[in-house]
């Protein structure tokens, strides 16, 4: 199979789709690999570590799309990248098509296999594709968080862990799935109070078991989170409903009862986020204000550390590539059953129900 791999072109989007580890396994299993020119530089590889590997440079995304029968991305096509893909090509990424009725209407209009990696799932009904990327935002969403509590950037000028004599800031964590834990250990590191809210009792038991004393757990409800909020510095959304829309957990009257200053970081806005005041943002520009209260929307947070991300992505991605290319895709669909909850448009449709249903 002829796999291609273009250059990310999403504001400031330096992840790319496949390393040269992974390159040099498909290349010894008799698969032709195209990379665009300068498509790693971005992650920390050249054009030479992916020759070495033994992939073909090309100088366009044209050219890739143009040659290749199956495409290996990090992130979802943008315009100007729906009139390159060929029907019947094979696209393996990140759709998040519930955030978007326009992208996947595009995508049933081109006839492509779009095969989501957010969409994969294990035998037990974990995310392998997704896991890693939600683990760095989840670290990430206190790391900018903390930098926007900052009064420069129009937050409450609160230290996270604050000093002695000084009580550290107070975080709440909405969703106790990965980012919510990861979200909770980095802040819990840094000495902040935390509290994290989920309807999963067993996730609430883990962590309050795991985790540090400064972590306490709470019931999610309306109620619980409208006064959490009243009192709490940072509030992340990481709350996932796989293939599907974002339950919106803050509603857009609820700004109002947050302390101005107060900062919120919603990572699930490739899925149309969990505050109603959520419109995706860029790295270029991350934040906006509302009602006094700072919102990082970013939507591809872990673009910012692309040599991480990269690295984490494609060592979980490398083997459905390989199982996608060995077999051909309805094969490696038949035979694997969590990669086949992959498939989210086919044949011009649309066949996940969560999106289905979103729509």
């Amino acid at each position: 199979m002829i796999v291609g791999v273009p250059k990310e072109i999403k504001n400031n989007e330096n992840r790319v789709g496949m390393t040269p580890a992974g390159v040099f396994e498909l290349v010894k299993s008799n698969h032709t690999v195209y990379v665009q020119h300068t498509a790693g530089l971005g992650s920390g590889f050249s054009d030479q570590d992916f020759i070495d590997a033994g992939a073909h440079i090309l100088p366009t995304i044209e050219e890739v799309y143009a040659i290749s029968d199956m495409i290996v991305k990090v992130k979802e096509p943008i315009e100007s990248e729906y009139a390159l893909i060929k029907p019947e090509q094979i696209l393996f990424t990140y759709f998040h098509f519930a955030g978007s009725e326009t992208l996947t209407r595009a995508m049933m209009k081109s006839n492509a296999i779009c095969i989501a990696y957010e969409t994969v799932e294990d035998p037990d009904g974990s995310l392998p594709l997704l896991t890693p990327m939600s683990e760095v935002a989840g670290r990430m969403s206190i790391q900018e968080g903390a930098k926007y509590l900052e009064k420069t950037y129009g937050g409450l000028g609160i230290l996270l862990g604050g000093v002695p004599g000084v009580p550290p800031a107070k975080v709440l964590i909405l969703g106790a799935g990965v980012v919510g834990i990861q979200a909770a250990k980095k802040a819990a590191g840094l000495g902040a109070q935390v509290t994290v809210m989920d309807v999963n009792m067993k996730r609430l038991r883990y962590i309050n078991d795991v985790m540090a004393n400064n972590v306490i757990t709470e019931f999610s409800n309306e109620y619980n989170i409208r006064k959490n909020i009243q009192t709490h510095d940072l509030i992340i959304g990481g709350v996932l409903v796989k293939g599907a829309k974002a339950p919106k957990l803050i509603t857009r009257d609820m700004l109002k009862d947050m302390r101005p200053g107060t900062v919120i970081v919603d990572v699930a806005v490739d899925q149309g986020g969990c505050f109603e005041s959520t419109v995706a943002t860029t790295h270029q520009d991350p934040i906006y204000i509302i009602d006094d209260v700072v919102h990082y929307c970013v939507a591809n947070m872990p673009g910012a550390v692309p040599r991480t991300s990269t690295l984490a992505l494609t060592n979980v991605t490398v083997g459905y590539v390989l199982q996608i290319a060995n077999k051909g895709w309805k094969d490696a669909l038949d035979q694997n059953k969590g990669l086949a909850l992959g498939l989210n448009v086919v044949g011009g449709e649309c066949v996940y129900p969560g999106i289905m249903e979103g729509f």
